[in-house]
């Protein structure tokens, strides 16, 4: 087994158990907390918060020093934003809607220099320690994580022609988004979304790739682990911030909170 340097992309190659945060408030402050907090990745999110370039750029700062592995949702598979967000150190990047091994293909040429890919280059980037880090280039492709969603039927049907991809490292189920495009909005466990999401667990397994999910149920997440799930987002900071300064004030204000 290769050893990278990168030990997100390192836990998907051995399908190693990673417990993951959600991160959507866009505040680098939480991801510097949330870095040291124990977690294996954090999921620092461009296609459902506010977050833009440069704040990303402060969430790759507050993580450093911390256990967790800064993962990028790119708003969608497009190359320019991939190119910008790699320049700037971004080396673990998630690619939502993916709907078949083409448009995973494409996921990794946005990654890879040619001739592997359609990469550009820039000497003094971020990312090449500002052209102090003569061999990254050469070694760039080693580090950078490639994790892709799958978010319909569709693609579920494709999961596994989509993981054999290569320089696919992992498929994340987006459960909300397969929900939706069931006719379940708002209900991922909803029978039938679980039976797909347990096909395409298979599916990907069978292609040797890690599979990822979201569930913020912590026994529900537990039972994901259980099931076979190498990557599991367990939570996230709105989730945890929203829940819990309305328990604390229910708990010292009873009845009278908030007015």
């Amino acid at each position: 087994m290769t050893a990278f340097e990168n030990p997100f992309k390192q836990g998907l190659a051995d399908r190693r158990r990673q417990a993951g945060l959600w991160l959507t408030t866009g505040a680098a402050g939480v991801t510097e907390i949330a870095a040291g907090a124990g977690f294996a990745w954090l999921l620092l999110d461009m296609e459902h918060s506010p977050n833009d370039l440069i704040e990303v750029v402060d969430h790759l700062r507050a993580a450093v020093g911390g256990t967790a592995e800064p993962v990028v949702r790119v708003p969608w598979n497009e190359p320019v934003v991939v190119k910008r967000l790699l320049d700037q150190g971004a080396r673990s990047l998630m690619f939502p809607f993916v709907q078949s091994a083409e448009e995973a293909r494409r996921a990794v040429a946005a990654t890879r220099y040619p001739p592997q890919g359609i990469r550009g280059f820039a000497g003094t980037s971020r990312a090449t320690g500002y052209g102090l880090r003569p061999d990254y280039a050469a070694r760039a492709a080693e580090e950078i994580c490639v994790v892709v969603q799958v978010e319909t039927p569709e693609a579920i049907r494709a999961a596994g022609e989509i993981a054999a991809v290569p320089g696919i490292d992992g498929v994340f189920i987006g459960p909300n988004d397969l929900a939706a495009n069931m006719g379940h909005l708002g209900r991922p466990d909803a029978p039938p979304v679980r039976a797909l999401i347990a096909e395409a667990l298979a599916a990907i397994g069978a292609a040797g790739k890690a599979a990822g999910l979201l569930n913020f149920s912590e026994s529900g997440a537990r039972a994901d682990f259980e099931a076979g799930f190498s990557f599991v987002a367990v939570s996230g900071d709105a989730f945890i911030l929203a829940r819990e300064t309305q328990r604390i004030a229910r708990t010292v204000f009873g009845d009278a909170a908030g007015r």
